[in-house]
C-alpha cells in the first residue's frame, strides 16, 4: 500500500465504512449484491490494512467490527444467543501457511508441530441458525448483522433437508415425519440446546428450472443460485418458501448444553447422525499441503458439483485448539476461507448498448454470444466506461475471455483478438436517450448526459430531487406518487408538479387518492410557487452545486435569471469561478448546463410557474464580515448546520478545510487533522463558549 498521511487515512476510512456498510447491506439484506466478492474482498483488506497502519484511526463503526448488515425486513428479529462469525479470507497458497503458521505461534507450538485441520467446500448461499431444545427445532434465523438475525422458522420447516425433530441414527425429514404414525413415540438424539449452523441454498439445476417458470409466469428472474435461495428463504409467506428448492449443508454450531465432541470433524459427524446434511467433501488434514491438495481437488471438480461454492473452509481440528485460540472483532482465529479465482471462459462480443443511469451516467453494456461460465450462462457484461473499452481495445465481433468476478457479475479479462482488422467502436457523444450533448469532466472517466432536466432515463431522479427536503420540499409528493404520475404521462419536467391541479378530477378516481389528500397535495404546490431561491437553484440538480453552493452563487448574482446570463456571456465560466465559495469545477459544471438549450428551455418553463424570491442575505456588518470560519470536531452545543448559519449571519463563510486564507478555526472534543493544521499554520483556534460570546456580541 502506497504511503499515506494520517488525514488521508482518516478520509479514506470514512468513506471505505460507508461503502462497506452499502454493499453489506445489498448483500445482506436485499439480496442484490453490485460488486463481486473479490471487489468487496478487496475493500474490506483495504481497511484492515489502513486500520493496521493507523489503529488510532480505528472507529467505532468500523467494518472490522461489524458482521453483515443489520436487517431491515418485515420479519421479525431475533437476538442470536453466541455470535454468528464471518472469516478471515485468503487468496493464496502463502496466505494458507502463513494462517497455519500464525496459529501455531499463538499456541505457543514448534514450528513443526503436528495441528489437524478440516476442510470444506465453502457453499455459497444464506447463513442460517437451527435451534433445537430437547431434539425439537423450535426456532430458526437468518445471519443478519451476526447479533441479530431474522426469524425464519415457518420458512425452514418447509425445507426437506431439515429435520422438524433430532432422532437418534437416520434422521427424518419433515416429509417423512408427516406419514409417523402419532402414537409412535420418540426420544431425543441430543437433550437440552442445541443450535446448528449452516447455509440454506439452491442446486444449480434447481435454480435453472426456477428461474424457466419464473419466466413462464412472469416472475422475478433470480441472477444466481445464493440470490434465489436467500430471496426464497426471506418470505412473509412460508408457502412461496415452500415451493422454492431450497437445501441445507451444516458446518458448525452455535449454542450446545453439552460438547458434540472433541474435534470439529467427530462434532459434524454426529450433527450429521441427527438427519442434517453436512458436506460429503469435508476432511481431516494433518499438513497444510493436504489442505491445499484438498483445495485443488475441490476447485478441479467444482463444475460438476451440484451446487455453487466460494472456495475452502479450513479450521483447526481440535475444539480444546479453537478455545485456545478465540476469535478478533468479528472473526475466529482457527478458521480461514481459502477463495476460488473467478471462472472464465472465451465468446464474441456481438454488440455494444448504452444504457443511461438515473444520473445521467452512460454504461456500456457488452451484449455475448451466451457462454456457461460456472453453471451459470452469461449472455451480458458490465464494461464499465469508454476508458475500459480503450484499454481492452474493444471491438464488435472481438473475442474474448470473460470471468464471473466473485462468482456474481460478469467482466471482460482480455480481447483475444486485439491484433485483427476491425472497425473501432467510438463511444457516443450524445446521449442515447434524449439527444443531449454526452461529456466528461475533466480528470473524470464517466461519461455523462448532459440533459438532466429533459432526460427520460433521468426523469424519475430528477423530478424526486426538486421536490425533497432540501430542494423544494413538497409534502405529500413521495417516490411512489412521481412515479404513478410519470406512468400516467402527468409529469415529465419540474413545470409539470405545478400543473398537477388540471388533473384533480382524475386523480380522484384513482385508488389511494381522496378529496383531502389531493387537496393537501395541490395546496402544498402551490405553497411553493414562490420558492426560496437557493432551494430553487439546488433543486435543478446542477452537478456540483449543493445548497451551500447555490447560496454562494445567489449571493454574488442575486436571481436565476442574473446566474443564467452569467453563465451564456463571454468568459462567464471565470466570471462564475471568482465567486467566493465557487470553484473552477462547479464554474465548468453551471456553464454547461445553462449551455445546453434543452436545459434553458426546461428552466423556463419552469419559471413560467415560479417565481423564486431574489436573494437577501440576512447578514450583518460585523467584524466578521468575509472572514472564512472553519468548524472541526464534535460540537456539542449546536449542530454544524448551526454553526454555519451563524458564521453566515456574521457575514462570514463556513468553510470545509483549513488553509492559509482561514481566519478562524472553531474546534470541539476530538478535532484532528484540521486543528493540527491551524497550529501549523498560526490560524486563531478557539473552543464553543468563545464562539457564542462572538455571536452574542456581535
Amino acid at each position: 500500500m502506497a504511503e499515506v498521511s494520517e488525514a488521508e487515512a482518516a478520509n479514506r476510512l470514512m468513506r471505505l465504512a460507508r461503502e462497506i456498510a452499502r454493499h453489506d447491506k445489498l448483500y445482506h439484506d436485499r439480496d442484490a449484491p453490485e460488486i463481486s466478492d473479490a471487489e468487496y474482498d478487496a475493500l474490506v483488506r483495504e481497511n484492515r490494512e489502513l486500520e493496521a497502519q493507523f489503529p488510532q484511526l480505528v472507529r467505532a463503526d468500523s467494518p472490522s467490527k461489524r458482521l453483515g448488515a443489520a436487517p431491515t425486513s418485515t420479519l421479525a428479529k431475533v437476538a442470536h444467543a453466541r455470535p454468528m462469525l464471518s472469516l478471515d479470507n485468503a487468496f493464496s497458497a502463502e496466505e494458507v501457511e502463513e494462517f497455519v503458521a500464525r496459529v501455531k505461534r499463538f499456541l505457543a507450538l514448534p514450528p513443526d508441530a503436528f495441528v489437524a485441520f478440516t476442510a470444506e467446500p465453502k457453499i455459497d448461499g444464506l447463513s442460517c441458525s437451527l435451534r433445537y431444545e430437547d431434539g425439537a427445532l423450535v426456532l430458526a434465523a437468518t445471519r443478519g448483522d451476526g447479533a441479530v438475525g431474522e426469524d425464519v422458522t415457518a420458512n425452514v420447516r418447509t425445507i426437506w433437508d431439515i429435520p422438524q425433530h433430532l432422532y437418534p441414527g437416520e434422521g427424518r425429514g419433515p416429509v417423512q415425519e408427516k406419514n409417523r404414525p402419532e402414537s409412535a413415540a420418540w426420544s431425543p438424539a441430543f437433550a437440552g440446546v442445541l443450535e446448528v449452523r449452516g447455509e440454506v441454498y439452491m442446486s444449480k439445476t434447481d435454480f435453472e428450472a426456477l428461474n424457466e417458470r419464473q419466466e413462464a409466469s412472469g416472475g422475478k428472474i433470480f441472477a444466481n443460485p445464493r440470490n434465489a435461495a436467500a430471496g426464497s428463504l426471506r418470505q412473509k409467506d412460508p408457502g412461496i418458501t415452500a415451493a422454492r428448492p431450497l437445501r441445507f449443508l451444516a458446518h458448525g454450531w452455535g449454542e450446545v448444553s453439552e460438547p458434540l465432541g472433541d474435534t470439529q470433524l467427530d462434532a459434524m459427524k454426529r450433527i450429521e447422525s441427527f438427519g442434517i446434511p453436512v458436506s460429503d467433501l469435508l476432511v481431516r488434514c494433518d499438513t497444510s499441503e493436504e489442505m491445499l491438495a484438498h483445495y485443488r481437488a475441490i476447485e478441479k471438480a467444482r463444475a460438476d458439483l451440484p451446487f455453487d461454492i466460494a472456495g475452502v473452509v479450513y479450521k483447526v481440528d481440535r475444539l480444546d485448539y479453537q478455545e485456545r485460540l478465540g476469535q478478533v472483532a468479528r472473526a475466529p482465529r482457527w478458521g480461514l476461507a481459502h477463495k476460488f479465482p473467478a471462472e472464465k471462459a472465451e465468446t464474441t462480443l456481438e454488440a455494444i448498448d448504452i444504457q443511461v443511469g438515473r444520473t445521467g451516467k452512460l454504461t456500456p453494456v457488452g451484449r455475448l454470444k451466451p457462454v456457461g461460465v460456472g453453471g451459470v450462462i452469461v449472455a451480458n457484461v458490465t464494461l464499465h466506461n469508454r476508458d475500459e473499452i480503450a484499454r481492452l481495445g474493444l471491438r464488435i465481433g472481438d473475442r474474448v475471455r470473460i470471468q464471473r468476478a466473485g462468482d456474481v457479475i460478469p467482466q471482460v479479462v482480455e480481447n483475444l483478438t486485439r491484433g485483427e482488422p476491425r472497425r473501432a467502436y467510438e463511444f457516443p457523444t450524445r446521449c442515447p436517450e434524449c439527444g443531449s450533448e454526452a461529456v466528461a469532466e475533466e480528470g473524470e472517466v464517466d461519461v455523462r448526459c448532459t440533459g438532466g432536466l429533459i432526460c427520460p432515463a433521468q426523469r424519475f431522479e430528477r423530478l424526486r430531487h426538486f421536490v425533497s427536503r432540501g430542494a423544494l420540499d413538497i409534502e405529500g409528493l413521495g417516490e411512489k406518487s412521481i412515479a404513478e404520475f410519470i406512468e400516467l404521462g402527468w409529469l415529465n419536467s419540474p413545470a409539470d408538479i405545478f400543473r398537477l391541479r388540471e388533473h384533480r378530477d382524475e386523480l380522484l378516481e384513482r385508488e389511494g387518492w381522496k378529496d383531502k389528500s389531493v387537496d393537501n397535495l395541490l395546496a402544498a404546490i402551490e405553497a411553493k410557487r414562490q420558492a426560496d431561491g437557493p432551494r430553487f437553484l439546488f433543486g435543478l440538480g446542477i452537478r456540483h452545486v449543493g445548497i451551500v453552493t447555490a447560496k454562494d452563487l445567489l449571493k454574488c448574482f442575486g436571481t436565476i435569471e442574473e446566474l443564467r446570463r452569467a453563465a451564456l456571456s463571454e468568459g462567464g465560466e471565470e466570471e462564475l469561478s471568482s465567486v467566493q465559495g465557487v470553484g473552477p469545477v462547479v464554474a465548468e459544471a453551471v456553464h454547461d448546463f445553462f449551455h445546453e438549450p434543452h436545459n434553458r428551455e426546461v428552466v423556463d418553463d419552469l419559471l413560467s410557474e415560479v417565481s423564486p424570491h431574489p436573494f437577501v442575505s440576512d447578514a450583518k456588518q460585523t467584524t466578521w464580515s468575509g472572514k472564512t470560519i472553519v468548524f472541526t470536531g464534535s460540537l456539542e452545543t449546536m449542530s454544524r448546520d448551526e454553526a454555519k448559519a451563524q458564521a453566515e449571519r456574521l457575514g462570514a463563510r463556513a468553510a470545509g478545510s483549513v488553509s492559509a486564507n482561514t481566519d478562524l478555526v472553531v474546534a470541539g472534543p476530538g478535532a484532528g487533522s484540521k486543528l493540527k493544521k491551524a497550529e501549523e499554520l498560526g490560524v486563531r483556534v478557539i473552543g464553543e463558549d468563545e464562539w457564542a460570546k462572538i455571536v452574542a456580541e456581535a
